[in-house]
């Protein structure tokens, strides 16, 4: 696979490269990220090994992030339209604005026009709703994203980090009203975090949503850094600055640490290979999102995408990384085949009774 291996995004024509450039990183406002110019060779190295999704937010570095991209945009005549560029809205960067952030119709144009500025551009290809706000109403919010796809400001309408329901909620108002779908959703998954195969993953697949996951590498928990013989250091004894901010793993992530560990010194590649190729080859996933504050950084995450783990790796991964889901997905996937068949024979394959109703069964 490379990252010319274009797959469509959700139902809808929009193709984009197995990984996703995150650019969270972009811009060192806060401590810990990547210069103009280190951030403009990550773009670089991307962009030229075939990549064409590139993804921001007007939050990331308080909007210096977007900024480094349109300059690097504005000196590549021709750039622009040849890729898929994202940014999200919803966080308020208007110190003292009740209406700076949020994903009412006024905020929300006004976001986006912040954006476009920054971005250098007169149009965005994904427009991603950041977070659920319970208070506005989603038809609002849904029908300023159509006008602004009929303005040709943007494309198309993702969403991150929203419930499934008001996920599921918006994409049935938006199909009943003609106005423009949701056609992705960007949201935490990695082998330290499977929560959203309960709901969220599922919606997507039988919505036509494509799923894009962010921190597969769950804050570099998983690059190669960990295991539990350091505790948490990485291999010179230093944790490094961006672990400090998000903490050490937890007791129970050894287990999944070490086992991907182990398969990446079978395999004779990185650990942060074996979390990328597991995540990007997960059911429902469409891109997988990945991000640098150094090149070296990036070309170990694209190196991802020459792994091809076998059967029993991924069996090892699946097994020592499984989630507790919340209900009712385990007492569904128990009960599914029992629920379809009705306890009978389908297709020559009997269906045995639950031990719940073989018990109940028995009594009558």
């Amino acid at each position: 696979m490379s990252l010319t291996s274009y797959v469509t995004l959700g139902r809808s024509g929009l193709r984009v490269s197995p990984f996703t450039l995150g650019t969270m990183t972009f811009g060192n406002d806060h401590g810990w990220g990547s210069g103009p110019a280190e951030s403009k060779d990550i773009l670089a190295a991307y962009l030229g090994a075939g990549g064409n999704s590139i993804d921001t937010a007007n939050i990331y570095t308080n909007g210096h992030s977007e900024a480094i991209i349109g300059e690097y945009l504005s000196a590549s005549p021709g750039l622009r339209d040849r890729i898929v560029l994202g940014t999200k809205f919803f966080w308020n960067l208007h110190s003292g604005d009740p209406n700076g952030g949020g994903p009412g119709r006024k905020a929300t144009v006004r976001q986006l026009e912040d954006s476009l500025r920054r971005l250098r551009t007169d149009y965005v290809d994904l427009y991603w709703l950041h977070n659920f706000d319970p208070v506005t109403p989603v038809e609002e919010t849904l029908r300023t994203l159509d006008d602004l796809v009929t303005a040709g400001k943007i494309r198309y309408v993702g969403f991150s980090d929203v419930p499934a329901w008001a996920t599921a909620e918006a994409a049935t108002v938006a199909r009943f009203r003609g106005w423009a779908p949701v056609v992705a959703l960007q949201l935490e998954y990695s082998l330290l975090e499977r929560t959203s195969e309960g709901e969220l993953i599922p919606m997507a697949q039988a919505l036509g949503m494509g799923v894009l996951p962010w921190s597969p590498l769950r804050s570099g928990f998983l690059s190669g850094k960990y295991s539990s013989a350091t505790t948490g250091a990485d291999a010179s004894g230093v944790d490094t600055t961006r672990a400090a901010m998000v903490g050490a793993p937890r007791a129970e992530d050894y287990a999944v640490i070490d086992t991907v560990n182990e398969i990446a010194a079978e395999l004779r590649v990185s650990p942060a290979a074996v979390a990328l190729s597991w995540a990007q080859g997960r059911p429902g996933i469409t891109s997988t999102l990945i991000g640098a504050r150094r090149v070296d950084q990036l070309e170990t995450n694209l190196a991802a995408l020459d792994l091809t783990m076998g059967d029993q790796h991924r069996a090892r991964l699946d097994e020592v990384s499984r989630p507790r889901l919340n209900f009712p997905a385990d007492n569904n996937a128990a009960l599914s085949r029992l629920a379809r068949n009705g306890g009978t024979t389908v297709d020559g394959v009997p269906t045995p009774l639950s031990p719940l109703l073989a018990a109940s069964a028995a009594r009558y």
